[in-house]
């Protein structure tokens, strides 16, 4: 078959066989939204189970419990355990086609609650040490519900489904307890985007600062790389009075610090990305009047592409290094990447984000600028396309100056948006597949000649 053979059978194709299949999936996303609209009050009640019972990074058991008994009620083939808490769930649809993955992470914070609600967490535990309390102050518990619920819509049309979907409920987005491995660097490593190998990888995040019925999206680099560094500074120890007699590791810590402000000032090209170095803590000392042997400072550092994370990486070591040696002190460095910048594939974003602007209007979907926030939804990508994008979690008409950051005691989320959040899920999901199914159409076409 020819080119021009080729256009003809296909034109003939979307004059019936394509048209009906056009049909079809109309029917099918239709009856999608109406039962996403169904489960609203369902997904709310989970969501606020959850926020009221939060659970940090890999002990999430009861949280891991209750979506292994919801998967396995809706029919799915159910793994538990995976990277530690995780749960997988696979839905087979009633058609060959691809493998799309869906992914929510599942804990909460080292965060007293100061929101007054019905539903507010009383949970306590010890964190590093000190008295806290737990809360779900970035949002997982909505991540898990509209995940939850998209998993119930999808269950319900399998048979038309043209491919199969696994849902990756994943432990320890914020990180694992000191010693442990967890999140999705660990469930990568335990396999669970093989068996069956995943195609391409979607996943939201609640956002308290964007309006309600707002999807925000960037192609390419979303969010930062994350890594933290820890520098010790070793002075020489003597009494306050006599601070000649000594080397004074808190003077030499302040230098450090001031000059580890010039990495970004004036060592990266900001034309080019942003950067961020943040020192976050500074320890040394226990008495007025004794200078001390040594300090220490912790910090982090977000970039945007692996030659400014290698610049920032040698000028944090060259800095604290050489101040160090000016004062007669020594720096000891260490730096520990953590997560990879979270990059959205630029031609898989172009793909789906009309399926976005079809569940939330047009105008309701948005290019925003890259955040400096991490997310681990990025090993996923390291590995297959992936797509994330931001939901809308904040009251209409509400000033964002007035709603409270993620991360704070009085983080808030408005539950008008979970219904979006399935509806996107799912429709990127039954876009996907489709998009795929006619791609292996005329591949298939071509390569047999017929």
């Amino acid at each position: 078959m020819n080119k021009f053979q080729l256009y003809t059978f296909m034109a003939v194709l979307g004059t019936g066989t394509l048209q009906t299949a056009f049909g079809q999936t109309q029917t099918l996303n239709a009856r999608m939204e109406k039962m996403a609209e169904n489960l609203e009050k369902k997904v709310v009640t989970w969501r606020r189970d959850f926020h009221q019972h939060p659970e940090l990074g890999n002990r999430e058991f009861q949280t891991a419990a209750k979506i292994a008994a919801h998967l396995q009620s809706l029919g799915m083939e159910v793994k538990t355990g995976v990277g530690k808490t995780g749960v997988v769930g696979l839905l087979k649809g009633g058609k060959p086609g691809p493998v799309i993955a869906l992914r929510a992470d599942m804990d909460g914070l080292p965060v007293t609650e100061r929101v007054d609600l019905p539903f507010k967490s009383e949970a306590r535990t010890e964190y590093n040490g000190q008295q806290t309390g737990i809360m779900h102050a970035c949002g997982h518990d909505t991540h898990v519900a509209i995940l939850m619920g998209a998993a119930e819509v999808l269950a319900s049309v399998k048979n038309d489904l043209r491919g199969t979907v696994k849902f990756i409920f994943q432990p320890a987005e914020e990180g694992a307890p000191t010693g442990e491995e967890g999140g999705a660097y660990l469930m990568v490593k335990e396999g669970v985007l093989e068996n069956p190998k995943v195609d391409a990888i979607f996943g939201l995040h609640i956002n308290s600062q964007t309006e309600v019925g707002t999807i925000k999206y960037r192609p390419g680099a979303t969010m930062a790389a994350v890594d933290s560094y820890a520098i010790k500074i070793k002075g020489k120890q003597t009494h306050g009075a006599n601070p000649w007699s000594g080397v004074d590791p808190i003077v030499t810590s302040a230098q450090v610090v001031m000059g580890l402000q010039t990495i970004v000032s004036r060592n990266v090209n900001l034309t080019d990305n942003a950067a961020v170095v943040t020192v976050g803590a500074l320890h040394g000392g226990i008495r007025q009047n004794i200078i001390p042997e040594e300090a220490n400072m912790i910090g982090t550092i977000r970039t945007f592409s692996p030659e400014a994370q290698k610049l920032v990486h040698r000028r944090i070591n060259e800095i604290a290094t050489n101040i160090a040696e000016s004062a007669g002190a020594q720096a000891d460095v260490k730096i520990d990447v953590m997560y990879p910048v979270t990059y959205n594939d630029p031609k898989l974003t172009d793909q789906m984000v009309p399926s976005l602007e079809a569940v939330a209007g047009k105008n309701n979907v948005k290019i925003t600028p890259a955040a400096t926030g991490a997310e681990d939804f990025s090993f996923y990508q390291q590995k297959v396309p992936g797509f994330f994008y931001f939901l809308g979690g904040m009251t209409k008409g509400k000033k964002v100056e007035d709603a409270a950051p993620h991360h704070t005691p009085d983080f808030q989320i408005d539950e008008g948006g979970f219904v979006l959040g399935m509806k996107s899920l799912c429709r990127l999901t039954t876009d996907y597949m489709e998009q795929a199914s006619k791609g292996i159409a005329v591949k298939e076409l071509t390569a047999s000649g017929k």
